[in-house]
């Protein structure tokens, strides 16, 4: 998900700022690993996932991400990993022992922070399920289950492949094989949902007792089944009703939100995602996988990698399709689109500490985001007000030239 050195002065808003410093620290550093093939698309999915074939090359896919891995490693030398998402497609279709040999080689390159938080997604489906405990064995300890809907009916419209049964069953064998901390993955808005359908979703992942939910709208995407077979969806006024009911049962039941779509347990906020969110480091391995890397001088560069999987094993193809380092006037737009998703939104002083820029830089945009009541009057914190997060598009065009 970028390169540039540039020391020219920055117009945010019109006014000119200080030229980039070099970062005085450097942010936390994460590893995403990007597994693309599922056992079957689904019609709203926009990911780089591919239908699996029935033998799936994990041998040869382990050793081009540990290949892939090795050329990024002059940029990170002497930090250390702080999470590790596995991420798809289905990464729980491959087996216990080729994520083993994954991440015994990713430690052998990186060390571990001693308290690394690593995430797996899975699927509901038995025949996953029963992987769980050899996960956990391998130092996995946190999972994020794609349940979307407990509905059949539902299910079936967004074409998943489990029933409620076994999403209800998977959160059950998740805590069973010792995962005390998981994500239920849950959509709303879906295809002639009500409100009553919506909330009966939400009741049933709480009674499971996820630590944390991840709930969100679904949206018809660019270049997915839906985009161009549109299903119906509720009407404006349920999807603001639905809203407003989940967030209030959510809260309710000790679910804080954290974040746009992120609700947690007290403690449970998803370190990986804050990383994300707060304009850290991550590395991106694996077909289409995106990063993002700071570097002491002040250049923060976005990467992306070969998205197709064939060319990604390719060995005569490069891992890597292209870089680019963000420039002086792209740096609050795009800090800022991941900070302000957070509901308490970020300390002012991560901005300069991130991004190599003055606070004043930003003076002009934040005035008037402020006075059009879409950013916080806050001088120690950068965060949207309530009518902010709702319109985040037009937050963000204050901090455009």
């Amino acid at each position: 998900m970028t390169r540039d050195s540039s020391a020219s002065s920055l117009i945010v808003g019109g006014a000119a700022s200080s030229p980039r410093a070099p970062l005085p620290t450097l942010p936390p550093l994460a590893l995403y690993i990007h597994i693309p093939w599922c056992v079957r698309k689904c019609p709203y999915c926009d990911f780089n996932s591919h239908t699996a074939s029935p033998v799936l090359p994990e041998q040869e896919y382990v050793d081009a991400l540990l290949a892939d891995l090795d050329q990024d490693l002059y940029a990170v030398y002497g930090r250390e990993l702080t999470s590790i998402f596995f991420g798809g497609g289905t990464p729980s279709l491959f087996s216990a022992e080729a994520l083993g040999r994954l991440l015994e080689g990713v430690e052998q390159r990186i060390p571990f922070a001693e308290d690394i938080e690593i995430t797996l997604e899975a699927n509901p489906g038995t025949f996953e399920q029963e992987k769980f405990v050899a996960y956990r064995k391998l130092g996995i300890n946190r999972l994020s289950i794609g349940i979307q809907s407990f509905q059949q009916e539902k299910l079936k419209a967004l074409g998943r492949i489990h029933n409620g049964d076994e999403a209800v069953r998977a959160a059950g064998m998740a805590r069973q094989a010792g995962f005390d901390n998981f994500n239920l993955d849950l959509m709303h808005g879906l295809p002639d949902q009500s409100l009553d359908d919506a909330l009966s979703d939400l009741r049933q992942a709480i009674a499971l007792n996820p630590t944390h939910i991840s709930w969100y709208q679904l949206t018809l995407e660019p270049n997915t089944v839906f985009w161009n077979q549109p299903p119906v969806l509720p009407e404006d006024d349920t999807l603001w009703d639905i809203q407003e009911a989940g967030q209030a049962l959510l809260a309710e039941h000790g679910y804080a939100q954290y974040e746009v779509s992120a609700y947690a347990q007290a403690g449970r906020t998803a370190r990986h995602n804050l990383n994300y969110w707060s304009f850290g480091d991550f590395i991106g391995i694996g077909a289409g996988a995106h990063g993002k890397l700071s570097h002491p001088d002040g250049r923060i560069v976005r990467t992306w990698k070969t998205r197709l999987p064939k060319d990604y094993l390719n060995p005569a193809k490069s891992f890597q399709a292209g870089e680019k380092a963000l420039t002086n006037d792209e740096m609050p737009f795009e800090f800022l689109m991941n900070a302000l998703r957070l509901t308490a939104g970020v300390e002012s002083r991560l901005y300069p500490e991130r991004t190599g820029l003055s606070l004043e830089s930003l003076a002009e945009g934040r005035a008037a985001a402020e006075q059009s009541g879409l950013l916080q009057v806050e001088p120690s914190r950068l965060a949207a007000t309530e009518r902010g997060q709702l319109f985040l598009n037009d937050l963000l065009q204050q901090f455009l030239t």
